[in-house]
Formats: structure tokens, sequence, C-alpha cells
């Protein structure tokens, strides 16, 4: 999942957890505008009154491209915010930015809780017509990341792993709210849950190359005995990039996903843009206007 001039190159795979029939994760990477980049992760909660789990991470993760496109749109001065007639006009700064990515979350829940409610109406999910939608039975987690050679910004709404790994120093995850206790978690299908979305925003100024950017479902990081283990494998990742090539390592993920599969038993999933080096023009990573709310 390389792109030829682009900034970062892409890695994506998903496996399903051992012994399961079928998956709830999904994942979306892919190039934008200006050098930029989405990544998505959602994890379907799986269980029995989850049963349409699947659908409600597939929507996460379509919704997301919706809704990073739009962003993105704006960035470059689409009036149009990417849908229908476009009208170019300047791009937008930082302080538009910013609150649009306030307001992402709003946009992304209300398009999930749409498509609930479409399959609602033609398919209920208890057989019974003329019900509420049971978002219930939709319910996912969702990551999302948009990064540009000027700006990251990441959401986050349930369990998973936002992880970026700058050329030196240890990996930093930005959004990490420590370790969850049992298997509830925030969720799409929850009443309200736009204000449960952590944000991380992030303008990169200075000189040097910008974070890879890993996003990844629990499973993996369950995979690990403890959290340095699942940072020393995102550290890796970068690093075996660097020096092997992103094709090589797109090639051998399954392989590595798939044994951490059999030590959490979930499915696992990763996505990730890793930048390329001698021609990401991104820059020496400045926390003084980092922050887990935009």
């Amino acid at each position: 999942m390389t792109a030829g001039p682009e900034n970062f190159r892409l890695l994506a795979q998903g496996v399903t957890g051992h012994g399961k029939t079928h998956g709830q994760d999904s994942h979306a990477a892919f190039h934008g505008p200006g050098g930029a980049v989405v990544l998505a992760v959602a994890d379907g909660h799986g269980a029995a009154r989850h049963f349409r789990s699947d659908l409600g991470s597939r929507w996460a993760t379509e919704e997301f491209a919706v809704c990073a496109r739009h962003f993105l749109a704006r960035a470059h001065g689409d009036a149009a915010g990417g849908r229908g007639r476009q009208a170019v006009g300047a791009p937008a700064g930082l302080p538009v930015l910013r609150e649009l990515a306030r307001d992402l979350p709003r946009r992304l829940v209300h398009g999930w809780r749409q498509r609930v409610a479409r399959h609602e109406a033609s398919s209920p999910a208890h057989g019974r017509g003329g019900q509420p939608p049971a978002f219930d039975v939709y319910g996912s987690t969702v990551l999302g990341a948009v990064l540009t050679p000027e700006l990251l910004v990441c959401w986050q709404l349930g369990d998973g792993d936002v992880t970026l790994v700058w050329e030196d120093g240890p990996p930093h995850a930005p959004l990490y709210a420590g370790q969850d206790l049992g298997d509830e978690t925030e969720s799409l299908c929850q009443p309200e849950a736009w204000p449960r979305v952590r944000v991380h925003w992030q303008p990169l100024t200075g000189g040097g190359p910008p974070p890879a950017v890993l996003l990844s479902t629990d499973g993996l990081s369950k995979s690990f005995a403890d959290r340095d283990g699942f940072l020393s494998f995102a550290r890796g990742v970068r690093d075996r990039a660097a020096a092997e090539g992103t094709d090589r390592v797109q090639d051998k993920l399954a392989d590595w996903l798939g044994h951490a599969a059999t030590h959490s038993g979930d499915d696992t999933t990763l996505v990730g843009a890793i930048p390329v080096p001698g021609r990401a023009t991104g820059h020496e990573h400045d926390r003084s206007d980092e922050g887990n709310g935009a």
C-alpha cells in the first residue's frame, strides 16, 4: 500500500482473532491532497448484544474518511468541503482548522447514526419495524488521524492506541487513558457519544522529519505482557521500515499481527503513515502546542 511521490508511505493490515470465524475490525488508510494522509481503525464490540458490530465498525471508518476529506478540503481552500461543486478559495488557517477538528466528532457520530438508522429502517435488527434504531447492536470504537507536513490531528473514541514514533526518542501515546478495566469501553452506540471523543492537536514546527503515526485496535496492545512491550513494537515498526523499506514491513505485517492475535485472542488491526527518508517535509516536533483536546 505504498504510493509514488508522497511524503508518507502507508501500512495497513488486519487479522481475525484466533479461532474466530469472521472479524469485527475495519480500517482505512489513504493519501489526500497536499501530501496529507488519513488513517482510521475501528473495533466492533462483537459480543452477543452487538451482533451487527462488524457493520458498525465498517461504517465508522467510512464516516471518518468522509469527515477527514471535509477537513482536508477546507484546509486546501475548497469551500464546499469536499462535497458537490467545489469553490476554491484561500486555505483555512490553523484557528479555523482547530474549530473543524473540534467539530469533527459531532459530524462523525451524526453520520454513523444516520447509517445505522437507514439500515434499521430496511432491516430491523430485532425484526420489528416502527421501533427506534437499535444502535447498541452496531456498537464500535473508532480512532482516526489526519497528518499533513504541517499538522497532526488525532481523534479517539473507546479503546485502541494512537502511537507517535519520532526518529529519535521514545514512542509517544498522546491519547492513552490508562489500562482498561474489563471489557467495557466508550462507543459510538452510546447516547451523546461525540463529547466523549478525545482529540490530540499538534502543529509540526522546526526542521526535522515528522513522526510515524500508528493506529491500532486494542487486540495488538493486549497481546503484550506490558505497555513497554507494545511501545517497543511500535518503535520496531518505524525502525524496520527505515532499514528495510515500507514494502517489506507491509509484507510481514500479517504474520506479526497474526502472532499477536494468538496471544490476545482478539481481532488485531494496524494502520500507519511512515515518513519517506529524505522526502517527507514535516518538521521537528514542538510539544508547546500539544494537547489532548483541540
